[in-house]
């Protein structure tokens, strides 16, 4: 009876999150495709010298050492179609080539400048006062927040700034196609993705404006500045590591509403280089996510009994036991499982590795959720690049 028992809890924990990813996989899109002559003219923008009609979008990049990416960046967002640019990116005390490999970029393109960031004040998150001070520079009244390792196609920008408006939110987030090299980073990555749509609904988050619903990713985002201003921007996140949760959140809060999007075919991003910078990036944004207060229990629960314990009850049930109808219950399971893997790889183009090693994948996940809350609960938060975390307290 115990096994039988754990059959079906392992059935159960892995059948919602898959039934909700078939219903989510419909609702999570890619931006609509530009018209034939688009109207996208910016919220107070003026035309653009090249033509009527096109986005009035500032390109935002905040960018600490940042050498390895941030050309393929900026030379992706200049090639943009159907739009009217100024790209700002900000040098926020780098120690590598990141400033002369912009000033370089800036003298062979007007639409580029280079800014430096002023001193960090106490309490900030560096990322969210660079973010906030590029809103302060920017000329457009769209902004598009982008991480300095995103290299976008050419009409992404005017199609974020199109689906902007088509959804009535006053804040999108498009998650990119995530590249990995590292075994870490092909095992952890991929379930950026399938986190969302396993446990996200999506149709609760476009008809109730609760913070909860709030969700986005932190390497792009597009807002209006009247919206941004009303929310008081990054500043409402200061001290943030994770504002790809905490932003969206802090426009609901506001009584605005958020989305998100599928830019997989739009946008391409390499987060992290290497093992170890996959675990520190991955717990350093955990106490605002999974490994909050009150949610790891929950987190380690659902994760353990849905996504590792039926491979664990196959094997028990049938080499063990022989206990047939547990064996069913936990393919089931498996089966739940597997379909959903696949589907995701398959949609996001992810490495197979993630499929073929799933469990070992979750338990790993969750274990960088557990060393961050020991790491908290040590006085040793995770900082950044360099950079102690602030004292970040979760709004009510």
């Amino acid at each position: 009876m115990t096994l039988l028992l754990f059959a079906w809890v392992a059935l159960g924990c892995a059948a919602v999150p898959a039934l909700l990813y078939l219903w989510n996989s419909f609702l999570f899109r890619e931006p609509p495709l530009l018209p034939l002559a688009p109207a996208l003219r910016g919220e107070g923008g003026g035309a653009s010298p090249t033509g009527e009609g096109l986005a009035s979008i500032s390109v935002l990049i905040p960018a600490r050492n940042e050498e390895l990416g941030i050309e393929a960046c900026v030379r992706s967002v200049l090639a943009s179609l159907h739009a009217e640019l100024e790209v700002i990116v900000l040098d926020d005390a780098s120690t590598d080539r990141t400033a002369e490999i912009v000033r370089a970029l800036a003298a062979e393109d007007p639409r580029l400048r280079l800014e430096t960031a002023p001193p960090l004040p106490n309490g900030w998150c560096g990322k969210q006062h660079a973010c906030f001070a590029l809103s302060n520079l920017a000329r457009f009244n769209t902004f598009a927040f982008l991480d300095a390792d995103v290299r976008l196609s050419p009409d992404a920008l005017a199609r974020m700034v199109l689906f902007l408006r088509q959804s009535g939110a006053d804040l999108v987030s498009g998650f990119p196609r995530q590249e990995t090299g590292t075994l870490l980073e092909k095992l952890l990555i991929p379930l950026i993705n399938w986190l969302l749509l396993c446990f996200l609904p999506l149709w609760g988050m476009r008809h109730f404006r609760w913070s909860a619903f709030g969700a986005g990713c932190g390497q792009w985002f597009t807002t209006t500045r009247t919206a941004y201003e009303k929310v008081g921007g990054h500043a409402a996140v200061k001290a943030s590591l994770h504002d790809g949760l905490t932003l969206p959140r802090a426009y609901r809060k506001a009584g605005l509403w958020t989305d998100v999007c599928d830019a997989t075919n739009l946008a391409t991003c390499r987060m992290y280089r290497s093992a170890i910078a996959v675990w520190y990036g991955l717990a350093k944004n955990a106490r605002e996510g999974m490994a909050a207060t009150g949610q790891i229990w929950f987190w380690t629960a659902v994760l353990l009994c849905g996504q590792v314990l039926p491979f664990v009850l196959v094997f028990v049930a049938y080499f063990c036991e022989r206990a047939i109808v547990p064996f069913l219950f936990a393919t089931g399971a498996v089966c739940f499982v597997q379909a959903v893997r696949v589907a995701s790889r398959r949609r996001f183009r992810t490495d197979s590795l993630g499929l073929m090693c799933h469990p070992l994948a979750i338990v790993l996940l969750l274990a960088v959720q557990w060393y961050a809350i020991l790491r908290a609960l040590l006085g040793k938060p995770i900082g950044w690049k360099g950079r102690a975390a602030p004292k970040w307290k979760r709004a009510p």
